[in-house]
């Protein structure tokens, strides 16, 4: 049930992901990513008030610093640092990068929250990954991705190995701090921090020249984050709590897999073999992992 949850959850990031990019030339990504955060708030609010009671959300300080810190490493710092890479070296290059965290997170587990080292699962996770990254890079070559750039840039390679650390280690901190909370009071901390940590990143945005995104954009994206961060996030933290940071972040890094069929309806993509391959590889290695034999 963790593992189907989660699946829902990656289900409407990977849909909303398809609605960003196709507003990308009308709005900026720190723009987007700071209002589908601040989307989410108010929803969190409502469900708090509705299920588990605003009570709920007087958590041991531990617990609420931890929440922050997951927020805050992978849904601010992280996705700010891989749009900086992804800038430097190109999505081609910064997504499969950044998309390898499930290895690391494997390997966190096992040191950090001893959890037992199982081939098959070790196995799946990899196998996975590969068929992320084919399907991915399938995708931004259908999707005419152009953005490469023809010299190898250090600092934006640094960028996307710092960003799969980032998740990783985020996910890692998730499962510690929501271990005996709620999870719609646990995520409603982590929207609280992550809003306000997109207040002085959307403002430097702005100072820095970004600019105003359009009526239809923001409306758009904000639909989309509703669904995707609102909505998704409870989905997320509830399978974290369920299943472990590990079979999450493998399940969490399918996000393509999802946004493919949408991709294919609204931005016209053709669906090659190569990205056949990469689905099932990807749907092999989740259900290697989540089995664990």
């Amino acid at each position: 049930m963790g593992s189907m949850i989660g699946l829902l959850g990656t289900a409407l990031y990977g849909w909303s992901v398809v609605v960003y990019r196709s507003q990308a030339r009308e709005i900026g990504p720190v723009a987007a990513s700071s209002i589908k955060m601040w989307v989410a708030m108010p929803l969190m609010v409502f469900m708090v008030f509705l299920l588990p009671g605003v009570d709920s959300i007087f958590l041991p300080l531990a617990a609420v610093a931890f929440l922050a810190l997951s927020s805050i490493l992978g849904a601010v710092i992280g996705d700010t640092v891989y749009l900086w890479s992804q800038q430097r070296i190109g999505v081609s290059y910064a997504f499969p990068i950044a998309m390898s965290f499930p290895i690391i997170t494997y390997f966190l587990t096992v040191v950090f929250l001893a959890e037992p080292l199982i081939l098959s699962r070790l196995v799946g996770v990899a196998v996975a990954v590969l068929g992320v990254i084919l399907l991915s890079n399938e995708q931004n070559r259908n999707g005419k991705d152009n953005d490469i750039p023809h010299r190898l840039d250090l600092w934006g390679i640094a960028g996307a190995i710092t960003t799969s650390a980032l998740y990783a280690v985020g996910i890692i901190v998730l499962q510690v701090g929501i271990e005996g909370v709620d999870p719609i009071s646990g995520n409603f901390v982590r929207v609280v921090f992550g809003s306000i940590a997109f207040i002085p990143l959307f403002a430097f945005a702005r100072h820095q020249g970004m600019t105003r995104p359009t009526r239809k954009a923001v409306v758009r994206v904000s639909i989309a984050g509703f669904f995707g961060m609102g909505v998704g996030s409870i989905f997320f933290v509830t399978a974290v709590a369920s299943v472990g940071a590990a079979i999450m972040s493998v399940i969490s890094s399918t996000a393509p897999l999802f946004a493919i069929p949408v991709s294919v309806l609204i931005l016209k993509e053709r669906l090659t073999p190569l990205a056949v391959g990469g689905i099932i590889a990807t749907l092999f290695g989740v259900v290697l992992v989540v089995v664990g034999f």
